[in-house]
């Protein structure tokens, strides 16, 4: 069977879901959303969604999966996207912030969507050293590095540019649970020939039985998993609350 990103990532969407902390009749904005699997669960829950990411593709797969008056889906960019101001209560992310070419300008675009105190909820990777996936992939081809995809992998760095756009009492809960790559070694080399990081390395000689070399020791019963740490990144719109 195909793996997509709901498979490989669905421990570390338990974690989100853990913390998400979603009530009847919250009105909730996804980061990043892709194929929509986060924004069609949140909607289930509160009765309203809305989905955006800048791919294309994936807001169609999103939009084939299912949308509607409770669950809705746009293709747009979060740093420059026309919010209705204070229109959220909560903004949710799996993985989908780390990727802004001006953080400053998308987290404080997400701040002034959000009601006053309405809640933010994201996850993001920890530093790539202490995350296998990326460390055995690199040494596997190497394949050129992806510092986009831990920009906000320090705490350090991230509090203060999220107080600036716009939050207040954020916190970093550590997230450690592994990756799947599929049930075995070919949806596996599959999945991971589809990353744009890697796709310039495959042709160099014996690319292909590295990958498959490293696959094979990390296979299981219950398929291949790579050991993975995550952020879950909770704040809160620092404007008053309305009585």
């Amino acid at each position: 069977m195909p793996l997509d990103y709901d498979a490989e990532l669905r421990l570390h969407t338990d974690a989100l879901r853990r913390h998400w902390n979603l009530h009847p009749h919250d009105r909730v904005l996804d980061i990043g959303c892709g194929a929509g699997q986060t924004t069609r669960e949140a909607a289930a829950l509160t009765g309203s969604a809305f989905g955006i990411d800048v791919s294309a593709a994936a807001i169609e797969r999103a939009q084939a999966s299912g949308s509607g008056p409770d669950v809705q889906f746009t293709c747009g960019d979060v740093q420059t996207y026309a919010f209705s101001p204070h229109s959220f209560d909560v903004a949710i992310s799996r993985f989908g912030t780390m990727f802004f070419t001006d953080p400053p300008t998308a987290f404080s675009n997400i701040a002034r969507a959000l009601r006053p105190a309405g809640r933010l909820a994201m996850l993001v990777w920890q530093p790539a050293p202490r995350n296998e996936w990326d460390v055995s992939i690199r040494q596997a081809l190497p394949a050129p590095e992806a510092p986009e995809a831990f920009s906000l992998s320090d705490p350090a760095a991230v509090r203060p540019l999220l107080e600036a756009a716009g939050f207040t009492e954020v916190a970093f809960t550590d997230v450690h649970e592994p990756v799947y790559y599929g049930s075995d070694v070919e949806t596996a080399l599959t999945w991971v020939r589809g990353f744009t990081c890697v796709q310039a390395t495959l042709t160099h000689p014996g690319a292909g039985d590295r990958l498959r070399d490293l696959f094979a020791a990390h296979s299981t019963p219950d398929g291949i998993w790579f050991d993975a740490r995550s952020w879950m990144v909770t704040a809160r719109e620092s404007s008053p609350a309305a009585a």
